[in-house]
């Protein structure tokens, strides 16, 4: 499967953005699909994830209540809405796919490449 992450862009503090992670040569409704970013000089970060099947999501501590996962299998792709965004967000986020389809135990075989978020007035 080929993963190609987009919609990012420069936005104000509070404001929202939505990400899309496009799938081709295979249904990701068979994957789990996690969101990762990564900020200047600091290390990858997990940000969150949806199941495949149950469509359980997980999301780490600093983006509850502010993000939402969520997957369109008609499109093969999977959305992060961010809303609320502030300058810590600002990062490149990339889109993974892990083939065992269950967010707690992926590892995660597929990555595509990234979309810059920007947070700043």
């Amino acid at each position: 499967v080929q993963l190609q992450a987009s919609g990012g862009g420069l936005v104000q503090p509070g404001g929202s953005l939505r990400l899309s992670c496009a799938a081709s040569g295979s249904t990701l409704d068979n994957y789990a699909i996690g969101w990762f970013r990564q900020a200047p000089e600091k290390g990858r970060e997990w940000v969150s994830c949806i199941s495949a099947g149950d469509g359980n999501k997980l999301y780490t501590d600093s983006v509850k209540g502010r993000f939402t996962i969520s997957g369109d299998n008609a499109k093969n792709t999977v959305y992060l809405q961010m809303n609320n965004l502030k300058a810590e967000d600002t990062a490149l986020y990339f889109c993974a796919a892990d083939r065992g389809g269950e967010c707690a135990v992926a590892m995660y075989d597929y990555w595509g490449q990234g979309t810059q978020v920007t947070v700043s007035s």
